[in-house]
């Protein structure tokens, strides 16, 4: 069915909001500009002012399914994902099994396409349960459609490995994503090492932990040539070193969470799980770094490493939960909130980094712009509309946000995958 969504706003290519009609037809955009007529058998949405934009892209996601469904499934994972306005997302290949071959690669995706109500593609893991020391037969898995190669969630311990890894991601031209974490130097840590490790008598977890391993493999992707894409960057050290990569030529990319740009450890008030994740929180010094380096481009992107838990898990202790929150649903309205309504960044430097630049650093089909002849992969936003985050109000099977109770601008309307609405907000 074809549809027309009237008076809404959306970027030029200046980045400047234009008022704008869009016709949806046959799974496409067939005509953008103002005051375009509705002709029948065209159904109607009036947009009131909300800004229309091609649909998020996250590049780091956590769908749990198959093995972990009783966090979250495909469905209520990619439900999720409609919900914050995203219509691509990349899920990551911590499952039971592991998509560590081509044929159980090739099952996952099947998996994908079938319980997605958005696009959902498929990491394939580095090694065999992402801790062999054997590289998984990247080619193989690249062929059955493999969109980047991680073993995230865990540290690649072996610079033999991660070396022949980034040899295997250089040559199907594929990129190699990172969960930077040396192991010995974790301690069994559970938050940051600093303020609030020592306030709460926690074990923390340096930051060298992170850096360390990002100087080796930038050296190491230097020498093979990958693209060397850095998952959850939390350190100003981390970023430094991202930043002279870049300058020696260094095919290097990196993503920052919203939590890290929001939050330092200094926000930890107590023994709460729904405040720990991996990488921790860190300082407020490394937060500003983050936010920074997100503004002038040594951080390309914005990804949610949307983590969901069970309500049981995360109401244990710090010592003993699991690491992760959730995100997909709340990222673009605190970005929205706290960076583009302070003054802090503009909408379109937020658009680019939630969306343009994911699509280029891994070589998306993703519609970047609103123009004729795009898929309509689009997404609604109020950005007058005031809200609360409230757990009542998540489509994710996980609840585990530290947001839950911030006041936020840029409620989602409405989410289109190929023209067909998945995602409607309902009056309350």
């Amino acid at each position: 069915m074809a549809e027309l969504i009237q008076n809404a706003q959306i970027l030029d290519t200046a980045g400047q909001l234009v008022d704008s009609d869009v016709l949806i037809e046959d799974g496409h955009i067939q005509a953008v500009g103002p005051h375009l007529q509705p002709v029948e058998g065209v159904s109607v949405t009036d947009a009131h002012g909300a800004f229309l934009t091609p649909g998020l892209v996250d590049v780091h996601v956590h769908f749990r399914d198959p093995g972990f469904t009783d966090k979250e499934t495909i469905r209520t994972g990619s439900q999720a994902a409609a919900h914050g306005g995203f219509t691509t997302v990349l899920a990551m290949p911590n499952l039971n099994p592991v998509p560590d071959t081509p044929e159980k690669l090739a099952a996952q995706i099947r998996l994908n396409q079938t319980e997605g109500v958005v696009n959902v593609l498929q990491y394939g893991a580095i090694s065999a349960n992402l801790i062999d020391k054997n590289v998984s037969d990247l080619a193989a898995m690249s062929a059955e459609g493999a969109v980047a190669f991680s073993n995230d969630g865990k540290g690649v311990q072996d610079a033999g490995t991660m070396y022949q890894a980034m040899l295997g991601a250089a040559a199907v031209d594929k990129p190699l994503a990172a969960h930077l974490e040396d192991n010995s130097l974790i301690n069994h840590g559970v938050i940051n090492e600093g303020v609030a490790s020592k306030r709460l008598g926690l074990a923390g977890i340096t930051g060298l932990a992170e850096s360390s391993q990002l100087a080796r493999d930038l050296v190491l992707a230097q020498a093979t040539g990958v693209h060397y894409h850095v998952a959850h960057i939390s350190t100003k050290e981390s970023v430094t070193l991202v930043r002279l990569a870049k300058e020696q030529g260094i095919k290097v990319t990196a993503e920052v969470s919203p939590h890290h740009l929001l939050l330092s450890d200094e926000d930890i008030v107590g023994d709460n799980a729904l405040f720990k994740m991996n990488p921790p929180l860190r300082s407020e010094a490394d937060r500003e770094a983050l936010v920074a380096g997100l503004l002038d481009g040594t951080i390309d992107m914005v990804a949610t490493d949307h983590a969901p838990h069970t309500a049981s898990e995360k109401a244990q202790s710090m010592q003993t939960a699991p690491f992760g929150i959730t995100g997909i649903e709340t990222s673009f309205q605190l970005l929205y909130t706290h960076l583009v309504k302070s003054g802090v960044m503009t909408l379109a430097t937020l658009i680019d980094r939630m969306l343009v630049r994911p699509i280029q650093a891994f070589g998306l089909a993703a519609p970047k712009q609103i123009q004729v002849g795009q898929v309509a992969d689009l997404a609604l936003f109020d950005l007058t509309d005031t809200t609360t985050i409230n757990f009542d109000d998540f489509a994710s099977k996980g609840k585990n946000s530290p947001f839950v109770g911030w006041q936020v601008n840029g409620s989602t309307l409405a989410t289109w995958v190929a023209g067909k609405r998945v995602y409607e907000r309902t009056a309350k």
